[in-house]
């Protein structure tokens, strides 16, 4: 194969020069908060009462009046969710938070992606139309559906739409929209997910609620805080950065979740995916968990994974759950084959080999799963370091196609470009900076390919396309230790925005073994004095290869390896380089 990984070069993550009066009780964790432009430790509590006010959100107030009129009138409210585990975690705690504030039976739809696509269509619209709503709300979609909310306005439904996703030039005509990316929004975060917004309107609502006196002893007031397990799942899954506020969401929500205080859907799924639960960490909920509830979506109906999230009795929930995890396993096996043959796929294009990779890479095969090329685009990224983006059929004669962006290359700015330049090539795209959707005719993905990697290139004059990888420095041999490992990961949580920490160092190679086919078992050590680490690579290529490797450069974060009730440091390396 020519596109063996790209080698990164290790960049020392940068801090101000003029470091703020940042303090801790611990060095290496006060240089690690200013690399992250911490300025101030108030930035780093993690109380709820540093939320900012639910008003601040663009539209909340008509949101609340239109919820709560439905709510007394006892009008019906159908919930029109997404398919991914933002989606998912949303729908479930719509349901749950209206059903507590005194709603009569709020119900769900969650579109099918292999037959109705993203968001609020006219299809959608019909397809709602069978369960004779008053009310349509959405959550993580809507903000570009015009036409869906044209067409559930005719039929004289009530629409109401929560969303995060970048809005359009023109907005539909819904009754209420409530999103943080909203122009002229006074919300201190735009990057709440779509479950941090649905999460805020419960808040706004029932503090409505409260002022007309509508809780009594057979309605009482709900704590909220209950499910904040589902918003830091969704939170973590959807890879928003980690601001303040997203940090006090998801702290809260694990705290919840390892004192046991999650919903038994959540709690079968983090069993099922053989993490510890009073130990959970974002990065579990973001690799271990977050890829069981989006298989249902990528591979069957999220409609599964919503009634897990939503089931109240654990045998039921596990059974949802072991049901996820099967879907989860296919979903990697197709994964696997789909890559192998991305590779093929690259080595054939004319003019491609490892040292001149196009600007934009476009992939498509007539075999390739829809559900799965979000995760390849995003694989092949990262091998390539180059954006991305993979195709596959889809039921109406279309190519579906999934995008996923290096930084500092805004991936829909980049569609929007080729919309303007090419109008009949795409037929529709929405997105963010690093992901976007999109779709198009068969006949025009030749002449799509070469517009994209045209825009990319037009856009890529400032962009740096080394492949780096950031280091907060390196350990010395007292550093390395249990107790430093425990210190980082209680001062998460962290993820997108506000990456866990990450060291670098040689050292000599010990040990080496395979374990479980796919991963990379060592024993390290700095120096002849100095004592042996365990370290591991997880899904490494063609992990044989490096036994007998004597010496490496390694990339890695500090871990606890919870081995027997036995705990120990342990090293998760993220990137590996052979010395000797």
């Amino acid at each position: 194969m020519l596109y063996h990984q790209v080698p990164k070069k290790i960049i020392l993550r940068p801090r101000p020069s003029a470091a703020p009066p940042l303090t801790t009780d611990f060095p290496l964790l006060t240089r690690i908060y200013q690399a992250r432009g911490v300025k101030d430790a108030v930035e780093l509590e993690r109380s709820l009462i540093r939320l900012p006010a639910p008003s601040l959100l663009p539209g909340m107030n008509t949101m609340v009046e239109r919820l709560a009129a439905a709510l007394r009138e006892k009008r019906k409210i159908l919930i029109v969710a997404d398919f991914d585990a933002d989606g998912a975690t949303s729908c479930a705690l719509a349901i749950k938070g209206l059903r507590a504030l005194g709603a009569v039976d709020p119900v769900f739809i969650v579109p099918n992606r292999f037959e109705y696509g993203y968001g609020l269509t006219p299809e959608i619209v019909a397809l709602a139309a069978q369960q004779n709503p008053d009310v349509l709300l959405t959550v993580d979609n809507g903000i570009s559906s015009l036409e869906g909310v044209a067409a559930a306005k005719a039929r004289g439904w009530t629409v109401l739409i929560t969303d995060h996703h970048l809005p359009g030039a023109q907005l539909p005509t819904a009754d209420a929209i409530v999103n943080p990316a909203l122009p002229g929004s006074a919300f201190p975060s735009y990057a709440l997910a779509g479950v941090g917004v649905m999460f805020y309107v419960l808040m706004a609502l029932r503090q409505h609620l409260r002022a007309q006196d509508w809780f009594n002893a057979a309605r009482p007031e709900p704590n909220l805080g209950q499910w904040l397990d589902l918003v830091a799942l969704g939170t973590v899954a959807d890879v928003v950065p980690l601001d303040e506020v997203n940090r006090i969401l998801v702290y809260q929500g694990l705290q919840r979740i390892r004192s046991g205080a999650c919903c038994p859907g959540l709690q079968a799924l983090i069993s099922v995916a053989g993490r510890d639960r009073d130990r959970l960490t974002a990065a579990d909920l973001g690799f271990a968990v977050a890829p069981r509830l989006n298989a249902a979506g990528r591979m069957d109906d999220m409609t599964w994974g919503i009634e897990c999230l939503l089931s109240e009795h654990q045998a039921h929930a596990l059974m949802l759950a072991q049901q996820l995890d099967e879907l989860n396993r296919e979903r990697r096996e197709v994964e696997a084959r789909m890559k192998q043959e991305a590779l093929v796929l690259l080595e054939r294009l004319t003019g491609f080999d490892a040292q001149h990779v196009p600007a934009g890479v476009c992939l498509y095969d007539e075999q390739w799963h829809q559900g799965v090329i979000g995760i390849l685009a995003s694989r092949i990224k990262d091998r390539l370091h180059r954006p991305v983006i993979a195709f596959a059929p889809s039921d109406n004669g279309e190519l579906k196609g999934s995008a996923r962006s290096i930084p500092g290359l805004h991936i829909r700015d980049v569609l929007s470009d080729i919309a303007a330049a090419h109008p009949k090539l795409l037929e529709k795209f929405g997105g963010h900076a690093m992901a976007a959707g999109l779709s198009l005719k068969r006949c025009n993905y030749p002449p799509f390919a070469l517009a994209f990697d045209e825009a990319v290139t037009a856009r890529l004059v400032d962009v740096d396309l080394d492949h780096k990888i950031y280091s907060d420095g390196e350990l010395t041999a007292d550093l390395l230790t249990l107790e430093t490992a425990e210190r980082l990961r209680a001062a998460g949580p962290w993820g997108q925005g506000f990456p866990e920490p990450l060291f670098h160092g040689e050292f000599d190679v010990v040990q080496a073994r395979v374990v479980a086919q796919h991963h990379l078992k060592l024993v390290l050590r700095l120096d002849a004095q100095s004592p042996l680490i365990e370290a591991i690579v997880f899904y490494i290529e063609q992990p044989e290869r490096w036994l007998g490797t004597r010496r490496v450069l390694a990339v890695y974060a500090l871990d606890i390896n919870d081995y027997q009730n036995r705990q120990s440091l342990q090293l998760v390396i993220e990137y590996l380089q052979k010395l000797a």
